[in-house]
C-alpha cells in the first residue's frame, strides 16, 4: 500500500469499470494547481540537514518537487485508466513567484506533454502561485467520450451523460485503502500490487520534473535505468545533504538548456 487513494475510491472505481464507454483512449489532461503548502522557516542551532529535513518540500532528494510529491496521484489516475506508463516527457516549467531561498531549488509550475507507447498523449499541469485558477482533477478522452474524474461523469462525444456516479455512494478513500489492507493482513491474502504502480507513477512524475528542468526529452526507460541518484551519502543531522546553499544561502537552481541528466 502506497497512498495512491483514488484507487479505492468508489467513484474513481466505478468510472474504471466503465471506461471502455468510451472507446480508446486518445488523450488526457491531469491538474493539480493551487496556492501550494507550508514553510518551515530555518531555526537557530539547525545543521543544514535537519533544516532540509524540517523544510523537507523544497529539496528534490525528499519530495522530489511538487510534480512528484501532489501530482502524482493524477498522474496515477491517468496511467491507471490507460493500463500503462509513458515512454517519455517533454515539458516546460520554472519559479516565477516562489523564488526565495525559504523555497529551496523546487519550482512553482511544471507543464509537461506525456507520450505513450501508443500515441496518445497526457498533458499535465501543476501549479503552486497564490490567487490563480484552482483545480485538482483529470480529463480522459476516448474515441467514444469523455470521462471527467472529480465529477465522476462519463458523456459521449455529444455531450449526452452516459454514467453519473451517485455521490452518496461516496466512500473515505483515504481510510479505505487502510480498510482493504488490514482486512487482508488478518485473513493471510496477498492482493496488493501497489508498490509497482506507485514507483512507476512516481518515476513518470520524476521524468516530468528531468523535462522541466533540463528543457529536454527524457525517456521514461533510460532514466529507469540511469543509475542517477539523489540521496544523501550519509543519513545523520550532522551530515552534509545533497545539495547545500552558497555563501548567500541561495541553492542552486536548474536551468532548461544547461542542466543536463544524460
Amino acid at each position: 500500500m502506497v497512498g495512491l487513494q483514488r484507487r479505492y475510491q468508489n467513484s474513481y472505481r466505478e468510472l474504471f469499470k466503465k471506461k471502455d464507454l468510451i472507446g480508446d483512449i486518445t488523450s488526457a489532461q491531469a491538474w493539480w494547481n493551487n496556492d501550494g503548502v507550508w514553510v518551515k522557516e530555518r531555526q537557530a542551532g539547525q545543521t543544514e540537514m535537519e533544516y532540509q529535513m524540517r523544510n523537507w518540500y523544497y529539496f528534490n532528494w525528499l519530495c522530489g518537487d511538487h510534480i512528484v510529491e501532489q501530482h502524482v496521484h493524477n498522474i496515477d489516475v491517468i496511467n491507471w485508466f490507460k493500463g500503462g506508463y509513458p515512454v517519455k516527457a517533454q515539458g516546460l516549467g520554472g519559479r516565477q513567484v516562489r523564488t526565495d531561498k525559504k523555497y529551496g531549488e523546487i519550482y512553482d509550475h511544471h507543464f509537461v506533454e506525456f507520450h505513450y507507447a501508443d500515441g496518445s498523449i497526457m498533458n499535465s499541469q501543476c501549479r503552486h502561485i497564490p490567487r490563480t485558477m484552482s483545480k485538482v482533477d483529470e480529463l480522459i478522452i476516448g474515441t467514444k467520450g469523455k470521462i471527467y474524474g472529480d465529477a465522476a461523469v462519463i458523456k459521449d462525444n455529444k455531450g449526452n451523460t452516459l454514467f453519473a456516479f451517485d455521490k452518496k455512494g461516496e466512500n473515505n478513500p483515504y481510510q479505505a485503502e487502510h480498510d482493504e489492507l488490514f482486512a487482508a493482513i488478518a485473513k493471510g491474502e496477498y492482493k496488493f500490487a501497489d508498490a509497482e504502480h506507485g514507483a512507476k507513477s512516481t518515476l513518470t512524475g520524476i521524468i516530468g520534473r528531468m523535462a522541466t528542468y533540463s528543457g529536454q526529452v527524457i525517456d521514461f526507460e533510460k532514466a529507469l535505468n540511469s543509475g542517477i541518484s539523489l540521496m544523501p551519502q550519509e543519513y545523520s543531522f550532522s551530515a552534509t545533504p545533497p545539495i547545500v546553499p552558497d555563501a548567500d544561502g541561495n541553492y542552486p537552481i536548474a536551468t532548461p538548456g544547461k542542466t543536463k541528466y544524460f
